[in-house]
């Protein structure tokens, strides 16, 4: 059953995420707004997904069943399948605090040209979502940014979370910012989300808002193959050069060297060729420094021998 109030279209694409895709689609038919269709991609799962999607299935559900084609594929799939016109991507071992999309639906429809954030709690592995706990507390500012201000201050320490189920986005600014790029798997969503972020009037800041981000088990993110760095590293290229676009400023070029001096710092010495060229990158880009949060020692030894022997010597302590 639909309720009032514009549709929103829940996004979830599944690959053996048996454990969870359950209470992801729990949390969203929870939802207190009530005008939500879930459009799951079962993206050739070989564990229980599919039973457990079936065991969630309603009235409001589509679900799409597939070969492998991979993540990005199964979400251009449910873009394509869906009809909302607001979009909220969940990836299938993350769920939703039951009023996070009617928060940031009260907000967007007084600003359609907008997109919203929220709040995020990391949970375990193993970890229940506790459905009736009571309201988040609110964790930062409420207001606006403009596109540019948010990517400076999200990638100020050379990083920044930008991971699907924080967002919620009106469809027009989605086709705006275009699919995502099939050929991209390590940082897909942190091309994307620029992409979408860049499209908007400004991004609203939703701390009420909540979602929940799963860690500690293999995923996409977690994957560093030499095709992961290569992605990264691609992804990069296209974000630096689309901030640059938009604002060509001492600020900007400092957090797009920071961009590059963190990928300069996670993939040496596994792929020296490339955490090489990142560094070249950063320095020609400005001359500040990052800190990562690596510890005094590594940061003291950076600091007099040099990075790459920083990073040698941490590896071989067992620290990657």
């Amino acid at each position: 059953m639909s309720g009032p109030g514009p549709r929103v279209s829940v996004l979830i694409p599944c690959f053996n995420a048996g454990p969870w895709v359950g209470a992801a689609i729990e949390s969203v038919h929870r939802q207190t707004w009530k005008n939500v269709e879930i459009v799951v991609v079962n993206d050739g799962s070989t564990d229980n997904s599919l039973a457990e999607i079936n065991r969630q299935r309603s009235d409001r559900m589509k679900v799409i069943d597939q070969p492998n084609r991979g993540q990005n594929a199964a979400l251009n799939r449910a873009l394509s399948e869906c009809g909302g016109t607001f979009i909220q991507y969940l990836d299938a071992d993350d769920a939703l605090e039951q009023d996070k999309i009617k928060s940031q639906m009260l907000r967007l429809e007084q600003h359609p040209d907008c997109i919203a954030t929220s709040t995020w709690r990391v949970i375990s592995t193993s970890a229940s979502v506790d459905f009736v706990d009571p309201a988040p507390v609110k964790t930062g500012p409420f207001g606006e940014r403009t596109p540019v201000d948010w990517l400076v201050e999200n990638w100020c320490d050379g990083g920044g979370m930008m991971y699907p189920a924080m967002w919620l986005t009106p469809m027009e600014i989605i086709r705006r910012a275009g699919p995502w790029r099939e050929d991209l798997s390590l940082m897909n969503d942190t091309e994307y989300f620029t992409r979408v972020v860049l499209a908007s009037r400004a991004v609203l800041l939703c701390p009420e808002s909540l979602c929940y981000y799963r860690k500690g088990h293999p995923s996409l993110s977690s994957i560093k193959t030499a095709r992961g760095w290569r992605s990264y590293f691609t992804v990069l290229e296209d974000c630096v050069d689309r901030l640059l676009a938009a604002e060509s400023s001492d600020r900007t070029r400092r957090v797009a060297s920071f961009l590059w001096q963190r990928l300069a710092n996670s993939c040496y010495p596994y792929q020296r060729a490339l955490g090489l060229e990142a560094q070249r990158r950063a320095e020609l880009l400005h001359t500040d420094r990052l800190y990562l949060p690596a510890g005094r020692s590594y940061n003291l030894v950076s600091e007099i021998f040099g990075w790459k022997i920083a990073r040698r010597l941490q590896v071989l302590s067992g620290r990657h």
